[in-house]
């Protein structure tokens, strides 16, 4: 019979790319083509209608029941139009994905027959089943009711035949179930600090908008090798394999040629894509073999949250057309480069971007250094919040392993603002704060033109980086939703703006008056009052900077001296969130209460459970059932082989030439035996951490007793993998997995 495995990879090398059929028009031409957009809006509602929605929209003004109406109208004859027959509510649960119910236009029409509707009441707002999605205790089971609530922030689009409406979900007595709704509340939270902040410098400021420009790296490999490995159908990633010969260690694959039938893929969704609004950018191969990234243009942060959700769920569908899976877990591969998500964050205003630099006044300059700072007070403050922000069971494998920044938040500024900020700290207010842009650099290739030099370098080990204009924040994961990052991180820096203003303010009433902080010395009192306030955060959140080496030995023992928070337990690192700073910074920040805090860590720790659970008894199962009776079925080959030997050879020559069997035939004893053992032991293990009732306390006893035996088990299947006859071994290898194309 013909390994299983032979087959799939045979018929993985002769797939072909599929032929992807482009539109007639300019990407630009059919970008949006199926969101219900401004220009949408414009044609298909009334004027004064369509007016009032852009005073919503632009300026968070107050959603009436009668312009609700009109452009549930609008946009149903524009769904029609497009072939829609069914609308949803689309919203983003404590599951990490979406969620969404169709239902169709249709309704009696009192005639015995059928009409099409779709009215404001259920645009605005639908009733999903709360009981059934994750709430931590804020609802129980027979407590069913819910509300999602449409969000027109966020534009409607189409999906297939269904017009798919962004909304926040809400339990029935009022605590957000969802991410939308804390990731809008910190959106405002941070416009309103950070306009006020702005008025010192410029009071035409009508408003800060956080802008997110996320890089979705990703895995793909063949759907059949896929279906032939059980771990990466349930858990999403190999819990057994070692590693391939070859894998990432000639860089060859970085920024090399995209192959064939990825191309095809990556056509084929960016297509989809831009008709969707998502203004996809950036397109190449990543670090390891079939790892490879897409990253957008910056769009505000909601409307790029609902974009990386939906565009992950795009590429699942597309994937599986082309004859891939897609890979979005983040360590889906031992021993290479694991996925991320890296989330690029900065504040705008309706005059420019606040984090850019140099600016062309002096006065610009310190606007400038007031954000950077402020936001690093944010990040310094809550730097244990920041690391629960991001930490889960999957992206727990990534950080800290190869490119990945380390569990420890600190951030890279580069040498030139660094030493801006020293500069404010120590020089005199009466010498200006300058910043050079970009340096001239000349290369000794006459062919060559003059390349512009960024202020700052990158540096890859540094969770949050300033890059230019933004920051990094790199240890965001691959299968994340942004949003859990971006309410953390916009209602850190939010607070920290707010204190900043209150002391400033302080100190100007001190000032005033004052004769050496009058008109005619140069400087205002409002001028020293936001030196003086920024000289006394740069002090404080120095701890937070750092531009060295993220991954060495040195800097856990420099960050643990700082005071930053080096937990790596990923449900220890969760209990952050239910810090007193935590609970004071969410709850001033009208984001999260306290109550809507406890909910969601319990989720978190029972979701922590539950995925090293299932990769536990997914482990225990293929130990036991694929991987022991395939060992033992080549073990009884080779003493078939030595009893041949015996009969055929003197007994010094067999013995002699049957020596690497016996040697082979007593390690796979040794290997099952000890395989059985400890899958025994992890069985035990999770019997026990079970019993705890408390969730808290079984995540952490999954953590400290069930996941580190399950390190040893694959240890020891792979390396029977390196002995056992390649004919045998029925699951598909690493350099089968990584190198199909």
């Amino acid at each position: 019979m013909t390994n299983l495995r032979f087959k799939v990879v045979e018929e993985a090398f002769k797939k072909k790319p599929i032929d992807v059929e482009a539109p007639s028009e300019r990407p630009y031409e059919y970008f949006g083509k199926k969101v219900f957009g401004r220009s949408k809006m414009y044609k298909y509602l009334p004027k004064d209608i369509y007016k009032k929605m852009i005073d919503v929209m632009d300026n968070g003004a107050q959603l009436d029941r009668e312009v609700a109406d009109a452009v549930a109208e609008g946009m149903r004859k524009w769904a029609v139009e497009q072939g829609v027959t069914h609308y949803t509510h689309w919203f983003q649960p404590l599951t990490e994905g979406t969620a969404e119910k169709h239902d169709s236009f249709i309704e009696h029409d009192g005639k015995g027959g059928m009409v099409e509707d779709f009215s404001g009441k259920l645009l605005v707002q639908q009733e999903p089943d709360a009981s059934s999605f994750p709430s931590g205790g804020i609802r129980s089971t027979f407590e069913a009711r819910g509300y999602s609530a449409w969000d027109p922030t966020s534009p409607v689009f189409i999906m297939d035949d269904t017009l798919c409406i962004p909304t926040v979900f809400i339990s029935y007595s009022g605590e957000a179930l969802d991410y939308k709704a804390p990731l809008l509340r910190a959106l405002h939270a941070v416009n309103v600090a950070a306009t006020e902040v702005c008025h010192y410098f410029d009071p035409e400021v009508k408003k800060v908008t956080s802008n997110l420009g996320w890089e979705q790296e990703y895995f793909l490999v063949d759907e059949g090798l896929y279906s032939a490995r059980p771990d990466l159908l349930l858990t999403g990633r190999t819990l057994m394999g070692h590693d391939s010969a070859k894998n990432q260690q000639m860089d060859d694959h970085y920024f090399g040629t995209i192959p064939d039938r990825v191309q095809a893929f990556m056509k084929d969704m960016e297509i989809q894509a831009l008709e969707l609004g998502i203004p996809c950018k950036t397109r190449h191969n990543e670090v390891a073999p079939n790892q490879f990234e897409v990253a957008p243009i910056f769009e505000d942060t909601n409307l790029a949250v609902d974009h990386n959700m939906l565009l992950m769920s795009l590429m699942k569908k597309v994937a599986r057309k082309h004859g891939f899976r897609v890979l979005l877990h983040e360590k889906p591969f031992a021993g290479i480069n694991g996925s991320g998500k890296h989330n690029n964050w900065s504040l705008s205003t309706d005059t420019g971007v606040l984090l850019h630099a140099p600016g062309k006044t002096p006065e610009q300059n310190l606007r400038f250094a007031v954000f950077i700072v402020e936001t690093l007070m944010g990040v310094y403050r809550h730097n244990g919040l920041l690391k629960a922000s991001i930490m889960s069971a999957t992206n727990a494998h990534r950080l800290g392993a190869n490119e990945a920044p380390p569990a420890i938040v600190s951030s890279f500024l580069g040498t030139q603002v660094s030493d801006l900020l020293d500069h404010i700290e120590k020089a005199d207010k009466d010498d200006i704060f300058q910043m050079n842009g970009k340096q001239g650099l000349k290369m000794d290739i006459p062919e060559i033109p003059e390349l512009l030099i960024d202020n700052t370098d990158r540096n890859r080990t540094s969770p949050f980086a300033f890059t230019g204009n933004r920051f990094e924040f790199r240890a965001v994961g691959s299968e994340a939703n942004c949003a859990s990052a971006m309410i953390t991180l916009n209602a850190a820096v939010a607070e920290a703006l707010v204190d900043f203003k209150a002391r400033v303010d302080k100190k100007i009433a001190e000032y005033e008056g004052r004769p050496e902080f009058g008109e005619q010395t140069g400087h205002t009192a409002k001028f020293h009052a936001i030196i003086d306030v920024l000289r006394e955060d740069i002090k404080t959140c120095k701890p937070i900077r750092f531009n060295g080496n993220g991954y060495s030995d040195e800097w856990v023992e420099e960050a643990t001296r700082r005071g930053l928070d080096v937990e790596k337990s990923c449900p220890i690192i969760f209990e952050r969130y239910l810090d007193p700073a935590s609970i004071k910074l969410f709850e001033s920040m009208g984001v999260m209460t306290e109550k809507e805090l406890v909910a969601r860590n319990e989720v978190k720790w029972e979701t922590y459970t539950k995925k090293i659970q299932i990769e536990a008894r997914v482990l225990g199962d293929l130990s036991m059932n694929h991987i022991i009776p395939v060992a033992t079925r080549y073990q009884s080959q080779l003493l078939q082989n030595v009893e041949n030997m015996a009969e055929v050879f003197p007994k010094e020559k067999a013995a002699k030439l049957s020596a690497r069997n016996l040697k082979i035939i007593e390690e796979i004893a040794e290997r099952t035996s000890k395989i059985e053992t400890q899958v025994e032991e992890l069985v035990n293990a999770r019997k026990v951490a079970n019993k705890i009732t408390d969730e808290h306390e079984k995540a952490i006893a999954y953590h400290d007793t069930v996941e580190p035996k399950m390190d040893t088990i694959r240890y020891q299947i792979d390396k029977l993998e390196l002995i056992v006859d390649d004919s045998c071994w029925p699951l598909p290898k690493y350099r089968e997995l990584l190198f199909i194309r």
